[in-house]
This record gives structure tokens, sequence and C-alpha cells, in this order.
């Protein structure tokens, strides 16, 4: 655990909270002192949502850190189990309460005994996992959970649906354009005459979980949750999935080849070949637009690609295969997946970091001057500091990633929202010109921001006179120069002969 100021995944219990919030009649109650009651507010804020069951903190205060919080803790599970009645209750810890070391599985079973809904602890190492990580065994613990009491309870359906259908595992609160994926998923699967027979966890009640055994077969669109949970179905139940993010030209018609085998075993044809064919040629515009003279406007641009290992890896092999854009350098801060994310970007790009310390991605960034970023929040406000634009691709998410418009990633649809984002996120032709002679956002003030803390480095009045005259497409890449030889050389002032002697040595 470290102190930090940004993260691109957070605390565990964030990640058990979405995944709770996100079911119908689910309460959760976090064991936390004020100041990580914070999640009511950011759900409703970003979703635009007043429809979901709130999470209730069990205030961690002066008088439990004397007298121990047993008592206070069962008397919320009970107090939320009368007013509420939630088919479940799940009781998660944060990383600041589980210094106190408290038995909570204890207090959950005597909870459980005196309330009629039931009673589970997040099992989740709140110092070892990630807000991803934590969501993605949360799910499965809750499904596992109530898969096992409908067998026990010998409920437990295993009829498979008379037509073909699907599981969609994954789908959930706070997650990066997941309801407009959703649409798309939907749109997708029908077109194909495959049914949607659950989706979870978002807007599903815990009661359905024993119908999943009933699908043919479960789409895990994302790799950050729903993969331990498929992975569950499989070994119990032999539950075939498919895994592959339909994402992309290439890969969406790879993810529908890999349902149509699935299908086929059922002893069910799926023409998948003209229907990939059909919508490549009619549905999807990213196909000719890659091959249109606008679109070689991008030869020989270079781009920067950081995000979750889902997004980042999909949006990698779009820009090099299909946009023919060279990727410099592409990164996840999912360091748990690390082997995955390098193996599925192998021969796509030049570099490969994986690192969760922004400050790392924006000295490569400023490293290697890209024409434009694909990445997170942080990234779109690096760019911003180095006057290169960025397109957001990945969480964490941000009041912007939740548009009103139809903006999904996957399936042939998100093909031209990414075409648009990659096309409208790089400069191009006489753009940069044009602004400066009309007047555009270039008003020839020279802004000296840097990523670095270094304060030391001072612009003279001769120095900024020369920078003004410099055109602005490339002014922000000479002020960079400039400044890393003045701190090669131990200058702490930059006059113009600074500059000069700078562009002689670049030239050497």
């Amino acid at each position: 655990m470290k102190l930090a100021y940004w993260m691109y995944a957070g605390p565990a219990h964030i990640g058990t909270l979405r995944v709770a919030s996100s079911f119908k009649n689910v309460h959760a109650i976090m064991h936390a002192p004020l100041g990580d009651d914070y999640f009511n507010v950011m759900r409703s804020m970003l979703e635009r949502e007043r429809d979901f069951t709130p999470v209730t903190t069990s205030i961690v205060d002066r008088h439990v850190l004397t007298r121990g919080s047993q008592k206070k803790v069962i008397k919320n599970i009970t107090r939320k189990d009368k007013q509420e009645k939630p088919d479940l209750i799940i009781l998660t810890p944060t990383c600041t309460s589980s210094i106190l070391q408290e038995d909570l599985q204890n207090f959950v079973n005597r909870a459980a005994g005196e309330s009629e809904s039931d009673v589970i602890l997040a099992d989740v190492n709140h110092y070892r996992v990630n807000e991803l990580q934590a969501a993605d065994r949360t799910l499965h613990q809750i499904t596992r959970f109530y898969i096992e009491k409908a067998e026990n309870q010998n409920t437990l359906d295993l009829t498979k649906t008379k037509k073909p259908s699907a599981n969609i595992i994954g789908i959930f609160t706070l997650g990066f354009h997941n309801q407009h994926d959703l649409r798309e998923l939907k749109r997708l699967l029908n077109d194909l005459g495959i049914e949607i027979n659950q989706v979870i966890p978002e807007g599903s009640s815990i009661s359905d979980l024993q119908n999943l055994v009933k699908a043919w077969f479960n789409l895990v669109p994302y790799r950050e949750i729903g993969l331990i949970t498929a992975k569950y179905l499989k070994k119990k139940f032999n539950m075939p999935y498919v895994s592959r993010t339909p994402m992309g030209i290439v890969d969406t018609a790879e993810c529908i080849r890999e349902i149509a085998i699935i299908i086929k075993n059922y002893g069910v044809q799926i023409d998948c070949e003209q229907y990939i064919d059909q919508q490549t040629r009619f549905i999807s515009q990213a196909a000719w637009f890659s091959r249109s003279i606008d679109c070689q406007n991008l030869t020989g641009k270079k781009a920067i690609v950081f995000g979750d290992a889902t997004h980042a890896a999909l949006i990698t092999k779009i820009l090099a295969r299909e946009m023919g854009v060279r990727v410099l350098c592409a990164g996840t801060y999912c360091k748990h997946d690390a082997d995955w994310f390098r193996e599925q970007i192998q021969g796509f790009c030049d570099q490969v970091l994986i690192t969760d310390d922004h400050t790392q991605v924006g000295d490569m960034i400023a490293e290697m001057e890209p024409s434009a970023i694909f990445g997170t929040q942080m990234e779109r406000h690096i760019g911003k500091r180095l006057d290169i634009p960025c397109g957001v691709i990945s969480a964490p998410v941000h009041i912007q990633n939740f548009p009103l418009g139809y903006r999904p990633f996957l399936g042939y649809e998100g093909t031209n929202q990414i075409a648009d984002l990659i096309y409208n996120s790089f400069t191009l032709g006489m753009e940069d010109h044009l602004l400066e002679i009309f007047g555009g956002h270039d008003t020839k003030q020279v802004i000296t921001k840097s990523l670095s803390t270094d304060s030391n480095l001072n612009w003279a009045p001769g120095g900024l006179a020369e920078l003004k005259k410099i055109p602005g497409f490339v002014r922000g890449k000479v002020k960079r120069n400039t400044e890393k030889f003045a701190r090669e050389n131990n200058i702490t002032e930059i006059t113009g002969e600074v500059m000069y002697a700078a562009k002689e040595a670049i030239s050497v």
C-alpha cells in the first residue's frame, strides 16, 4: 500500500461495491472510517441515475477503536435487513479498517443468524488486490454462493434453453461505456439468432443466478471482470465461454466465428461468414475508411496507448493493423494481466510498458513525443500539458465517459466510433497553420509548462521572444528540446543564444 494522489485502479472495496450495487436489491455495508464513504456520490453523479441501492457505511470511529466494532457491525446488518429487506447483504472492509484485524467473518455469521437476508463477507485481500481484481472475485463469490445454494436446495435446473442463448458476464456500474457496449452486444447476438439468457451483474437479481447454467455459452467482453466466473462455470458445468473482445473489425469477426463454433457443437449452424461480410461492408464504415484518401493522412503518424488490459491491447491492434498508425509504446496498469497483454500486442508496437505509476507514463510520453495519445483521463491531462492530442479509450472513468449519445466501443457500430476517435485525435494536414493564420487556439502566447516539477529553469525575455517566432505546430517540441539541452549543460536561464546552441547540438 502506498500514498498516491492518482490511481488507475482504486482500492479493493470499490470493486466490491461496484458489483454489489450493480445487482438489484443487494445491499453493501462498508466497514470504514469517514472519508472512505464517497461511493454513493460518485455512483449517482457519474451514472446519472437514482435507481440504485446505496451503500451503507458502518463508521469506524473512536468508540470502535476502544471497544471494537462487533456490536456496531451486527447492529447495522440487522437494521438494514429489517428496513430494506434485501436479498443479500455483503459486508466489505477497506484497507483502513482492515488494520484493526477484527474477525469480520464471525460478525457476519452472527448477523446471518438474526437476519432473513443472506449475509456474506467479501472474500478479497484488500492489501493484495485492486479494484478490478476485487470486482472479478466478488462477482465469482456471489455467483458461486447462489449456485451452490440452489444445488443444496435441489432447485438447480440444468436444462438448456430451446434456442441458442448466451450469458453476458462483466457488465457493471461505472464501467467504461459499458451500457453502450451492452446494447451493441445484444444487437449482435440477436442478429445471429442468439437469445440473451442473463446479463450479470448489471440490472440482474441474485435469484436469476441459478439460471446461468441454462445458457449455451458465456460471453465475457472484458478481461477485467467476469473471467473467473466464466472459468468457474466451465469447470463445474462444462459451459463454454468466449473471452475474445469484439472490438475492431478483425477481432469482432473472430469473436463471431468463435461463437459460431460453439453453437455448431450444439447442432445449430450459423452462417457467420455472410453476416461478417454484410456487417463489414454495410454497417461498419471503418473498413473502407481505413483504405480511403482521408485515412492516408495517418501514414507515418505515431501514437502511444495506455489503459486497462482489454482496451489498451485492442486499440493497439486497431491502430497498427487497421489504421496504419505506428504504436511507439503500448502499456497497461493491469500488472496482474501483464503476460496476456504482452502476448496480445506482440508485433504491434515498438515498446511495452507495464506500470501503475502515472509519472512513468508521463515521462515516457514526454520522451517519445508521439503525434497522439490514446489513454485514460490521466493521459489526457498529460497530453494537454505537452500539447499532444489524446483520445480517451479506457477507465478510470470521468463524467465525459458517460455520453448522452450512443457511443459503443464493441461490435460493428463500435468500429465506427473508434475510427472517428482515432482520426479526430490526430492533428492533420494544414490544421495548425490555418489556426495560426486565422487566430485559432494558438495565440502565440508561450506557455512554459512541463511534466517535471523542477523549477530551476527560467526563460529570459530574449528566449521567449525567439520562442514566439516558432510556428505553433512545432513550438512545443522546440521548447522541450531546448529545456533538455539546458538541463544537460547545467544552464538555469534560457536566452536566445541558448536556443541557438540547443539547435546546433541537435543538428550535429
